[in-house]
């Protein structure tokens, strides 16, 4: 990048626009294992005016711009590969609008979910979506995200109402609306919903809200197979019990979330289990569960009644990478992300779970299974190669076995660095080729988020 537009960055937004070479390298990678690419400046814009001010000056110098919230995502999204600007949104903090009546908020893109659900409890209110980390909203817009309340509240496909954004050209738009639903022209919400940065820099989100729930009980359940453990997650969906979560980790996953967090559950699969709704309904779909846990060899429900117990077991699911990470200290992960037609789950997992036998390395095998989708996290060394060799083998297969089934490479993490070549056996030729074509349309100098999806 040249020393002019670094110099005019630094005159719009002052000592908001550095070139901090330890700034630089943090904002050059997220949690993936795909090695540092640091920006050559960091910015730290305050509102949409500013962004598109910063884009408008990036696009007539063609200059590569690469958006950033919290930095946790999985697949090398926010790894600035061509260097140019980094644009850090976690400033951009506002909660603009809550309406309750209508059950919806407006809220700027650096708004974290757990910000948001602070602001909201005491409206009676919450957000669900629930990847783990502590992720922006703006970034959980960027990558589709989807996490454990998934099965019951949807994605952020489904949740997202409407967008402010910034195009390649420095052009502000807003899609969709507060309306519940619109024919009007094409989806624009839904283009920008898991784009990855590579369209444009959504500043602004609407979202669906949800009532608090009256009743919530959590629990666990252990099983002598992951077969057992995986069917009783296919006959509950089938079933149409509307679990809040339903949650597998294997015996390594147990282990090192046991190791982590201080908890002693048993070392077998295990389904992490959460109800809510009335007494009366929570109580229901809880019998109704653990009886079809029981008809598959499922132990009794271990509940975490008190709310403190409810968060600590969440917790510790949540923080299952770090928990593998430290099986094995100074490790990287390398983490897949796989999901299947709901009827194919239990052989791919089983099938996965064969392959992982013979793996040298620890790799637990967890996932949001109630709708489909789980993953691997390979815990390498990283100064052995052939280790990344295998685990990218290992993360090959599984991905060709659910694309075979019916399924997809990613059901949460997005594209990023780490699953192009997926992407194009997934969508065909004729599919990339119109997405390449709409981000040609877009950004037409490629400035937008380069390097990332396609090759």
């Amino acid at each position: 990048m040249t020393f002019a537009v670094s110099t005019e960055l630094q005159k719009l937004l002052g000592p908001r626009a550095t070139t901090s070479a330890a700034l630089r390298a943090q904002h050059g990678k997220g949690e993936s294992w795909h090695p540092v690419a640091a920006p050559d400046v960091v910015v730290f814009p305050q509102s949409t005016a500013e962004v598109a001010a910063v884009v408008g000056l990036c696009a007539k110098q063609k200059v590569p711009v690469v958006p950033f919230g919290a930095g946790t995502s999985l697949e090398g999204q926010v790894n600035a590969v061509k260097g140019g600007v980094c644009m850090d949104l976690s400033r951009m903090t506002r909660v603009v609008a809550v309406n309750a009546d209508d059950l919806d908020c407006t809220v700027e893109a650096g708004v974290t979910r757990k910000q948001l659900n602070a602001h909201l409890r005491d409206l009676g209110l919450f957000f669900p979506i629930d990847p783990g980390a502590e992720a922006t909203i703006g970034g959980m817009v960027a990558t589709r995200a989807s996490g454990t309340n998934a099965v019951r509240y949807g994605t952020m496909r489904e949740i997202v109402l409407g967008l402010t954004a910034v195009l390649p050209s420095g052009e502000i738009i807003k899609t969709g609306g507060r309306a519940r639903k619109s024919a009007a022209g094409y989806d624009l919400t839904r283009l920008l919903i898991g784009s990855e940065g590579t369209l444009g820099i959504v500043t602004e989100v609407t979202l669906r809200l949800f009532g608090i729930p009256e009743a919530t009980a959590a629990a666990t359940v252990g099983f002598d197979t992951v077969e057992h453990a995986v069917e009783t997650v296919m006959a509950v969906i089938q079933s149409g019990i509307a679990v809040a979560r339903i949650e597998f980790m294997d015996e390594v996953s147990v282990d090192a979330v046991n190791r982590h967090s201080k908890l002693s559950l048993p070392l077998r699969p295990t389904l992490f289990l959460e109800f809510h709704g009335s007494d009366a309904g929570v109580k229901e779909q809880a019998e109704a569960v653990g009886a079809i846990a029981s008809a598959n060899h499922g132990t009794e429900f271990q509940w975490a009644a008190r709310a403190e117990d409810r968060s600590k077991l969440w917790e510790a699911r949540h923080n299952a990478y770090y928990a593998g990470l430290a099986l094995r200290p100074n490790s990287k992960g390398l983490v897949t992300d796989v999901c299947v037609p709901i009827s194919r789950l239990a052989e791919c997992i089983v099938a996965t779970k064969a392959d992982l036998a013979v793996c040298k390395m620890p790799a637990p095998l967890l996932g949001h299974v109630g709708d489909g989708n789980f993953h691997v996290c390979f815990i390498l060394d990283p100064d052995k190669p052939d280790e990344l060799h295998e685990a990218e083998r290992l993360h090959d297969r599984m991905v060709e076995r659910a694309q075979a089934m019916g399924g997809t490479c990613t059901g949460e993490h997005g594209i990023g660095l780490g699953k192009m070549q997926h992407l194009v056996t997934e969508a065909g030729p004729g599919g990339v080729a119109a997405m390449r074509a709409i981000k040609r349309a877009l950004d037409p100098d490629n400035i937008m988020n380069p390097g990332k999806m396609f090759a």
